[in-house]
């Protein structure tokens, strides 16, 4: 639009009054765009209103849009007419521009002040682009999206993380995660379906890893040959993601320093119990019929990375005493069950692999793990009427937003975080 009259609208990032030359810094969504303020060529009154401007008012602006190298955009609007639509109080308990520094729980506690900055902006621009990505994979590959409950009436996978509410004067449960009802689904036949949403963890966790509200996009699928075939959709799914990030976030990337390939499949498995053996030839003895700990995830992924150049590889074959009710296990090996988890850079990104969809041993497992029968009934009970093989998984999106991004705190990859200590804004 260079030599036409334009219209901006935004907030104030910057003031620069010289005297003879003035500039004002508007920022949006889009850009943050220079209006150039001679003082002879503007109007007294445009004069004065950048006088009295402040960080972060909202302003618009009509000008002419002239060439500018020197300008960050490559042009300059020289206004005719700037109008504040809406001042904002001083001083700000946030810098969005970064020029002072703020700590995590600051910029949190303002997080809408934060959201203001281009960073944030950016992180969760790939955000959308990640998950448009992975969405378009799986409705490419036949997959319908529903919407399965966030209220149970029971607990889902046992132990105590579940934050318990009042449902018309019946104790109800917030879901740790969808994963049962994705099962109902496709015992209702409905073939190959995902779901989208947030899932809660009762977890008194103090980490850069872990928020006590967290979405996920979760896949379920009927007749696979084996778990191998949820890992085949859950790669491409991640690869499609990835994919779209560097179609449409190339800006995004380049202000936050980071700098995106496309990964290679399939990736790399490894699988109990042989992970054993390669953790101690690590120097690290993990105990048998345990779950990986923190040191276990960096060394396989230190040792996935040398050997087959890959920041993801999925694990395999977790032992069954360690994982929940409904995962199949490997009927010659009943001590290990087809379970799969994926991790990149030493984070585990999702948890999937085969359900057991035989109703004798979901009730099996069921009393192994010493739960509920009953409680358990309005999920088990359409298992006696032919359910067929099904598989699938759930990944993180913050999770892996913030791995992806090379964040250090998955809270920022969320856009208002909920922790122990964290219930507003």
């Amino acid at each position: 639009m260079i030599g036409q009259k334009a219209r901006v609208s935004g907030w104030v990032h910057d003031v620069r009054l010289l005297g003879g030359i003035n500039f004002v810094l508007v920022r949006n969504r889009d850009a943050i765009v220079q209006v150039t303020v001679p003082r002879k060529a503007v109007t007294p009154e445009v004069m004065n209103t950048v006088s009295s401007l402040h960080p972060e008012d909202v302003v618009t602006v009509t000008g002419l849009v002239k060439e500018a190298k020197q300008a960050r955009n490559g042009f300059e609007i020289i206004p005719d007419s700037l109008t504040v639509i809406s001042a904002s109080a001083a001083p700000l308990p946030l810098d969005p521009r970064g020029v002072t520094d703020a700590n995590l729980d600051t910029r949190l506690q303002w997080r809408t002040l934060d959201l203001r900055r281009p960073e944030t902006t950016a992180v969760f621009k790939v955000e959308d682009a990640l998950i448009t990505g992975m969405e378009s994979y799986l409705r490419q590959n036949g997959f319908i999206r529903v919407f399965t409950p966030s209220i149970l009436g029971g607990i889902s996978e046992g132990g105590s993380e579940v934050f318990k509410l009042d449902f018309y004067g019946k104790p109800a449960f917030l879901r740790q995660d969808p994963q049962l009802h994705r099962q109902l689904a496709i015992a209702g036949g409905l073939g190959r379906v995902y779901d989208l949403g947030p899932s809660w963890r009762a977890e008194l966790s103090h980490t850069p890893r872990h928020i006590s509200e967290h979405r996920t996009i979760a896949a379920e699928l009927s007749f696979p040959s084996d778990e191998r075939d949820t890992m085949r959709v859950e790669e491409g799914m991640i690869v499609n993601g990835i994919r779209n990030v560097i179609k449409e976030c190339g800006p995004e990337l380049e202000l936050l320093h980071v700098a995106l390939e496309e990964p290679k499949t399939p990736f790399s498995e490894l699988a109990f119990p042989e992970i054993y053996a390669t953790l101690e030839k690590l120097g690290h003895k993990l105990p048998e019929d345990q779950d990986l700990d923190r040191e276990s995830e960096k060394l396989l992924t230190d040792y996935v990375k040398q050997e087959y150049g890959s920041d993801f590889f999925f694990i395999n074959r977790f032992p069954s005493k360690i994982k929940p009710f409904y995962v199949m296990h490997v009927d010659e090996e009943p001590r290990y069950a087809r379970s799969v988890d994926l991790e990149y850079k030493a984070l585990e990104l999702s948890s999937g692999g085969q359900r057991e969809h035989r109703h004798e041993k979901i009730m099996q497992q069921i009393r192994e793990k010493g739960m509920d029968e009953e409680g358990l009934r309005w999920f088990t009970e359409p298992f006696r009427y032919g359910v067929p093989p099904h598989g699938g998984f759930s990944v993180g999106i913050e999770r892996f937003v913030a791995a992806l991004l090379n964040i250090p705190s998955v809270k920022e990859a969320a856009l208002f975080p909920r922790d122990p200590e964290r219930l507003q804004p």
